[in-house]
């Protein structure tokens, strides 16, 4: 188990998240700030709270800051929650030299993950089916290529290497839009991630995307069942449902198979997720991209399962096996009914502005009672 302090290198609500678990644990935490989130919540929920140095979102990417601040509280371990450095396996090695447990995958397992084209060249080494594409660094040239290859109905997803959350990735259906489609996801991903390299992929355009709860203890893997994400908005997640619906045992079987090679090959720490896209049409499954942390949707698993997450993923970096936490793949709990989650996400402020007006009292004062007298 994890002795002295916990820093949670976060804000939000996954920062109070993971104060809640620790303090089920009985571990003391740390919240760090930035001057421009002093009032935020998240500093008040956690035993000691600390101020980094700058502002905004590079505060919580200055790992160095962050190392510091771990020394000067006395913490002895790092939860990076998700996002900012979650999987950046550079931070993940400052951890390690400093003596401080990261609470998430081994270094070498978030470079592998982290680059999603070293992912996929894993994958396909394990027998694993991936979708055609092309190897990174791809150039223009290269991505015209491998369209014009797929014939006249072809089509493709431009990816970021190093691309994350539908960031550095957009359809291209024919190739007058390749061209422009192919500078914007390098742009956006050189900007957030620091990385523009691109591959393509062959898109498959009645998807399901389905994602694998994996769990490992550095020696052996096990697995939480799955998540159906399909339910998208520009390539951003909205609707999470555990377990996916109608998805067939002999698929599920498959999915959760090859996403257990993989973690195996790797020999997994901690908590990730291998993600899947599942043609509708024709049931087959093909390895799109593993994340080597916590994610956002880990509440419906939790739901399912009746299993802490957060508290695993702590006990796991406290050296706890899967044995001592009784989740071996023959033990793993059998899902108890299903979960959903819902995301509202602001995309503009615009309409929500204030605005001058006159109020005014309907011909119903009663708004309920004007939808059962009228409900459509």
């Amino acid at each position: 188990m994890i002795t002295g302090k916990l820093l949670v290198a976060n804000r939000g609500e996954i920062a109070i998240r993971i104060f809640r678990a620790a303090a089920e644990l009985g571990l003391p935490t740390v919240a760090v700030f930035p001057a421009d989130d002093a009032a935020s919540l998240h500093t008040r929920k956690a035993d000691q709270a600390l101020q980094l140095p700058g502002t905004g979102v590079a505060a919580y990417l200055d790992g160095e800051a962050i190392i510091a601040a771990a020394r000067e509280t006395g913490a002895s371990a790092i939860h990076p929650g998700y996002g900012f450095l979650s999987e950046n396996a550079g931070f993940a090695t400052l951890c390690a030299a400093a003596g401080i447990t990261f609470v998430g995958p081994s270094p070498e397992t978030l470079a592998r993950f982290g680059d999603k084209d070293a992912a996929r060249k894993l994958a396909a080494e394990l027998g694993i089916p991936t979708l055609p594409g092309t190897t990174a660094p791809t150039t223009l040239a290269d991505a015209r290529a491998f369209l014009r290859h797929l014939g006249p109905d072809g089509a493709v997803m431009v990816k970021a290497v190093a691309g994350g959350g539908g960031r550095g990735m957009r359809p291209v259906l024919d190739a007058a839009a390749l061209e422009e489609a192919f500078a914007r996801c390098s742009s956006e991903a050189r900007s957030g991630f620091g990385n523009g390299d691109l591959y393509v992929e062959r898109l498959v355009r009645k998807a399901r995307h389905i994602e694998v709860q994996v769990i490992g203890d550095g020696r052996a893997v096990s697995h939480l069942w799955e998540r159906d994400c399909s339910l998208q908005r520009r390539r951003q997640k909205v609707v999470e449902i555990a377990p996916a619906p109608g998805l067939g045992t002999a698929l599920r079987d498959r999915l959760i198979d090859d996403a257990l090679r993989l973690a195996a090959a790797t020999r997994y720490l901690n908590l990730g997720t291998v993600e899947f896209l599942v043609d509708a049409e024709r049931g087959e499954h093909f390895f799109i991209e593993a994340n080597p942390r916590l994610q956002v949707e880990h509440t419906v698993t939790e739901e399912i399962t009746g299993l802490n997450l957060v508290e695993l993923q702590l006990r796991l970096a406290g050296g706890a096996t899967l044995i001592d936490l009784g989740l071996t793949r023959e033990h793993v709990p059998s899902p108890r009914g299903t979960a959903l989650q819902a995301r509202i996400n602001l995309e503009s402020i615009a309409e929500m502005l204030p605005h001058m007006g006159e109020v005014s009292r309907s011909d119903n004062a009663d708004p309920l009672a004007r939808f059962v007298n009228n409900p459509t």
